[in-house]
């Protein structure tokens, strides 16, 4: 197990570092609009190389994919993903939920993610084995403590997150009272705490989801890719920054079936 804890280690000491120098540029950053339409700062590009960098030194014969950096998955046996900044637009207009998330693959597979949000002091962290074989630690954490998705049924009093892009799934007589809060790791794992039974996603990228997937599962969390094609495995020589990855997380199969029926706009 030395091995894991060297991943959580790398991975824990690194958000938490760049995280402490993203809240001090919080509030005073400028974005500037990239080819996809979202915003890309001065902190997110910094926190990237910084995060690569010890990385690269920890683990110099893994591959890394990052939003600011190479975007062509490889057939290494183990690649890390990073996401520097998660939710820039809330970073850049002063709204206090954003992240650093960083996620480690085993030949496509995710099965660590540890994602930080420095304003809210939380820090999520998990492992998945899946499929893969592996020998390794088990559980979801936040702040340390274990997690789990809640049991509860879907209510009036129960909230499922959408993002700007998936609105148009509401209708009148949804099953849960509906939250926007701009950042897709957080969507996620806010199901992962048990704080809501559900959220969907219309057009994350590889790097808002890969550490989210193993802390998910590892709470109990149901994940549905809105593709033809499962969300994972990540396929070797595809270039995964024009590659949208539609996705549905509940708690449980009962609020699954009643909101899948609502997902034909967003399915590719």
């Amino acid at each position: 197990m030395e091995f894991w804890t060297q991943v959580l280690d790398v991975a824990s000491t690194n958000a938490q570092r760049v995280g402490a120098q993203l809240l001090l540029d919080f509030g005073h950053a400028q974005g500037l609009e990239k080819a996809d339409g979202s915003l890309v700062t001065q902190s997110d590009e910094w926190a990237d190389r910084e995060i690569r960098s010890s990385i690269i030194k920890a683990f110099p014969d893994h591959a890394i994919l990052s939003e600011e950096g190479n975007h062509e998955f490889t057939d290494a046996q183990w690649t890390w993903i990073i996401d520097p900044l998660d939710g820039t637009t809330n970073f850049t207009r002063g709204i206090p939920l954003w992240g650093v998330s960083i996620g480690l693959l085993y030949y496509g597979e995710p099965v660590f993610g540890y994602v930080y949000f420095p304003p809210v002091s939380q820090a999520f962290h998990g492992y998945w084995a899946g499929n893969t074989g592996l020998n390794l630690p088990t559980g979801a954490y936040l702040n340390g403590r274990p997690i789990h998705v809640s049991q509860d049924s879907p209510s009036s009093n129960h909230f499922f997150s959408l993002c700007a892009r998936s609105l148009q799934i509401w209708q009148p007589g949804f099953p849960c009272k509906v939250r926007m809060l701009g950042v897709a790791t957080y969507n996620f794992l806010a199901v992962a705490a048990g704080a809501s039974l559900g959220g969907v996603e219309a057009t994350p990228k590889i790097w808002d989801l890969a550490a989210v997937w193993a802390i998910l599962h590892a709470a109990g969390g149901s994940w549905q890719s809105l593709r033809a094609e499962p969300t994972f495995p990540a396929v070797a020589g595809r270039n995964y920054g024009n590659y949208a990855m539609p996705s549905l997380i509940v708690n449980q199969s009962e609020l699954a079936d009643l909101v899948s029926p609502l997902m034909t706009s967003i399915r590719k």
